[in-house]
């Protein structure tokens, strides 16, 4: 096996049995040249990329991005196919790779971008989740950068996807929309940060959950209690008001009708999340 070209100390393009293949392994590539022979004792992964598109990709961010960046991917996924018990393919090499070095110039521009699936990603796949909690520590240690906590989901979510049938489903994707996006207009309503950490928050959050779910399913519940209905309009104007936007917003975007007995309990909800955000 002849070495090709050489990306960093670990990873280097070789030809064997004239096929190029990707060799990894720490220090192989360490004071080689293109024409050396491949010690085959450190390779510890090969990819064959029949894919010349695949190959492209890969030439290009490993040809251009800094060592540093390379090795702190390598690790961080050597790490969790460490932790998850499992070998992931060069597609995530190519696209975590990719994903973390424009993560890092967001960030020396002051940009952060936030993750709708935050918290499903967190609650659903906790092992990933940890993992990328794990990798923006191994980003501390190897390139002194501290990201936004938001950045350990995106990082998971290239794990998630990365696994064999375990990837976000669209009905999963829709589902987040719909709850960032009536949090959004909760927290735009309030004009301040909401306590994420209190009862109030929670039970509210989980409420509004249930709710997405009914709109994906297209199931409408409730027995319109107009009393009921009339006494949070008349006692709670500002947490009705807010009801309001999220149920024309629901109507609009999915064409669900918003029953008045969903109406009411929304608006307990938001009551009591105003209080507890406002008493603090």
């Amino acid at each position: 096996m002849v070495i090709e070209k050489i990306y960093n100390n670990n990873v280097a393009l070789a030809v064997d049995q004239d096929k190029e293949v990707i060799v990894m392994g720490k220090g192989l590539g360490f004071q080689k040249k293109p024409g050396d022979t491949v010690d085959t004792s450190m390779i510890e992964r090969t990819f064959t990329l029949d894919d010349h598109q695949q190959l492209s990709e890969f030439q290009s961010l490993y040809a251009h991005l800094p060592a540093e960046e390379i090795d702190v991917v390598l690790a961080i996924i050597s790490h969790a196919e460490k932790e998850l018990q499992q070998s992931f393919d060069v597609s995530l090499y190519i696209a975590l790779v990719d994903h973390i070095h424009y993560t890092l110039e967001r960030h020396q521009q002051g940009i952060s971008l936030k993750n709708p699936l935050a918290w499903e990603i967190r609650k659903f796949y906790p092992k990933e989740f940890q993992l990328g909690v794990d990798a923006l520590m191994f980003i501390i240690e190897h390139l002194g950068v501290v990201l936004d906590r938001d950045e350990a989901a995106s990082i998971a979510l290239h794990l998630v996807n990365a696994e064999k049938n375990a990837g976000i489903t669209p009905q999963t994707q829709t589902l987040s929309r719909i709850v960032s996006n009536i949090l959004e207009i909760v927290r735009l309503h309030f004009a301040c940060s909401i306590d994420e950490d209190s009862i109030s928050y929670h039970r509210f959050r989980t409420h509004v959950q249930y709710f997405a779910q009914r709109v994906v399913n297209g199931l409408v519940e409730g027995k319109n209690d107009a009393f009921l209905y009339e006494q949070v309009q008349k006692n709670y104007p500002q947490a009705f008001a807010t009801t309001q936007k999220i149920r024309s917003y629901i109507e609009k975007q999915f064409d669900f009708p918003m029953s008045q007995d969903e109406q009411v309990y929304l608006t307990i909800h938001i009551q009591r999340l105003g209080a507890a955000t406002l008493s603090k």
